[in-house]
């Protein structure tokens, strides 16, 4: 007939397995008995993790409904109102339909595209401008001079 399953490896294998249940049965006893069994940790009001907890009266309401959690849809965001920028013509060719714009307070250069003009320019005019989004930065659009 066949011999036994269980050879003396998979006993002593057994008996480490109960004496570490054991082990770990008497740890948890221990600390019951002492007072140590609660492992909390809270954060005290400038995001630092301590062992006292947090003092009542410094406890602030947050409305759960207000918490927003990811990006708001863009017909719930509010629409930033376009102040009209001004500006100068620094180069425009009417041939080729394109041109660039100096803002005069950041002094930064935007293209302008004959498509985006509510009025014909040319070089050094002063002009009004807002600005959109354009494939690649920022064009100026519904140009008119000043």
């Amino acid at each position: 007939m066949a011999g036994s399953q269980e050879t003396f490896g998979k006993k002593e294998r057994e008996k480490k397995r109960l004496k570490k249940k054991k082990d770990k049965l008497l740890r948890k006893e221990e600390r019951k008995a002492s007072g140590q069994d609660s492992m909390f940790v809270y954060v005290d009001e400038y995001g630092q993790l301590t062992s006292t907890p947090p003092d009542p009266t410094k406890k602030i309401k947050v409305d759960a409904e207000s918490i927003e959690i990811g990006i708001p849809k863009k017909e719930d965001r509010e629409e930033e109102v376009a102040a009209d920028r001004q500006g100068k013509v620094s180069f425009f060719d009417s041939s080729k339909g394109f041109g660039f714009i100096i803002d005069t307070n950041s002094q930064e250069k935007f293209f302008v595209h004959v498509s985006g003009l509510l009025e014909e320019i040319k070089e050094n005019d002063k002009v009004t401008f807002e600005l959109e989004k354009g494939l690649k930065g920022m064009n100026a659009v519904r140009v008119k001079k000043i």
